[in-house]
């Protein structure tokens, strides 16, 4: 007889959305089981879309849920929450087996009240999950979310995945850095997939507007001059008085600041699509969790639960640049002009950033240069207009050839031609995953755990294990330790071996 098991967690939002890979690690151990969470009404949308779950049963009352436990004939128990509730639910319900999590709450109140630190904190939420499961013999699967875990967090109505009409005016709101720009794109290809009659604005700035430009998911470019006529609450006024004349029905809003919600709030938008963790949330009528150990492109995705429920990734999701125009780019012409032929074994370097402590140094990607001209390959310096002098002098001491400052679209071009993409975590980095190329990247101050690692197959991070990181989501100008270990740890000979053999596959 299959097992029954059933699942209680009847905490907050973000611990039922961490409570994912404990299902897929059941499933995993016994394929034919049937899986029942008890959790509070309010967040039970957003197990929803779980593949693994076979019943919800919204905690209403401790009568009612005892009864529906005691009717149900479960044979296992499993009590994420662990306390009083949980506890009479557990010693009333006859469930033969029975395991409880160790929630550590002294040890946590001691923490939060008086500054006592315990090696037991350092343990995240889903490990003791998981670890929960131990005995009953179920091996634990990676602590981590993936797409398709959950569902909608707090569901508008009867809105469009639930079978309303369509809107026919979409806004997306992503005034955000060029990385995260990129990463809209593929929620834009699948949002015209899902309403193909639907009239699709994007509101970027001035300094991004150029990742949107041309592109066949995008009817229209809304610039948001932040910093100038919409700047400030006078600005902001005006930019929403300027979206209210689109008369839009949806706004989805990856960027999670509180001024682009409270933008399309004055806009007048109907429907306000974010996240959970958005300092604006409040100003939103449906919220998708905001979940860290996802990568940034599946987190925007998610946003379109509320057009289809159950929404599952493409096959070939990683890959969304669409092709450049045809015809010689700027890029082209200067390898040309460089003798780089176009059966040369092309690499890319990118050694710039925005932010100083994501720079790998200077000196380590010149060694690295020389290296891989050394090995037979040629090697293309690329970054934008602050990065014109390091591209010039790399290229020069390496025997490299300079290509800084060209556009966007000369960049997506040079993609098709290139054997390997070295970067530092930049948003270049994800042009090259998004046209299928082959990065190899070397992270510091970030880690994956924020989200915007190189996404899809065949990618590689070099980086150092230490307890520092990360020390900020987007780096900064120095080191808070003072010391830079998580670059200094990463040498020449570990990048350069990483590329042979990247590049030998």
């Amino acid at each position: 007889m299959p097992n029954k098991v059933l699942v209680i967690r009847l905490s907050s939002l973000g611990d039922v959305v961490l409570t994912a890979p404990v299902y897929r690690s059941l499933r995993s151990r016994w394929p034919d089981c049937s899986i029942s969470v008890l959790v509070k009404p309010q967040f039970a949308g957003v197990l929803r879309g779980n593949p693994h779950i076979a019943e919800i049963i919204p905690f209403q009352s401790q009568r009612q849920a005892l009864a529906a436990v005691r009717a149900a004939g479960f044979t296992h128990l499993l009590d994420l929450h662990g306390n009083l509730r949980s506890l009479l639910i557990r010693r009333f319900s006859g469930i033969p087996a029975v395991s409880v999590y160790k929630k550590d709450a002294l040890a946590r109140r001691l923490f939060v009240s008086f500054g006592l630190r315990s090696p037991v904190l350092e343990k995240h939420t889903i490990e003791r999950y998981l670890e929960a499961l131990k005995p009953w013999g179920v091996a634990p699967l990676a602590p981590a979310l993936e797409f398709g875990d959950y569902g909608e967090a707090s569901p508008g109505g009867p809105g469009m995945a639930g079978g309303g009409a369509c809107p026919g005016r979409i806004l997306v709101i992503q005034t955000a850095f060029l990385g995260d720009c990129l990463l809209t794109l593929p929620l834009l290809r699948e949002l015209r997939a899902l309403v193909p009659g639907a009239r699709v604005s994007v509101m970027t700035t001035e300094r991004t507007e150029c990742v949107f430009a041309g592109s066949s998911w995008v009817d229209e470019i809304i610039v948001d001059r932040k910093r100038s006529e919409h700047s400030g609450l006078p600005g902001a006024l005006r930019l929403s008085r300027l979206l209210r004349s689109r008369g839009f029905d949806c706004a989805v809003i990856p960027h999670r600041s509180f001024r682009s919600a409270l933008v399309a709030l004055l806009a007048r938008i109907p429907e306000r699509i974010g996240f959970s963790s958005s300092a604006g949330s409040l100003l939103l009528t449906r919220r998708v969790p905001f979940a860290w150990s996802m990568h940034d492109l599946e987190r925007n995705m998610a946003l379109l639960l509320p057009f289809k429920a159950g929404l599952r990734l493409r096959p070939d999701e990683s890959v969304y640049i669409e092709p450049a125009a045809a015809g010689p780019s700027e890029a082209e012409r200067r390898l040309a002009d460089a003798g780089v032929g176009p059966r040369s074994r092309l690499v890319a370097v990118h050694a710039g950033s925005a932010w100083p402590t994501k720079r790998w140094f200077e000196a380590r990607f010149l060694e690295l240069c020389r290296r891989l001209e050394a090995d037979g390959h040629r090697v293309a310096l690329v970054g934008g207009p602050t990065d014109r002098e390091l591209c010039a002098r790399l290229a020069s001491q390496s025997g490299g050839v300079d290509l800084s400052g060209t556009t966007l679209a000369d960049l997506k071009a040079l993609m098709a031609r290139l054997s390997l993409f070295v970067t530092n975590d930049s948003g270049p980095m994800h042009i090259a995953t998004a046209s299928g190329v082959r990065v190899l990247a070397v992270f510091g101050p970030t880690t994956r755990e924020l989200g915007f690692f190189p996404y899809g197959p065949g990618h590689r991070v070099v980086e150092a294990p230490l307890a520092c990181r990360p020390c900020a989501l987007h780096g900064g100008k120095a080191c808070p330790e003072g010391h830079f270990l998580c670059m200094r740890l990463i040498t020449v000979d570990m990048v350069h071996r990483a590329a042979k053999e990247m590049l030998g596959a």
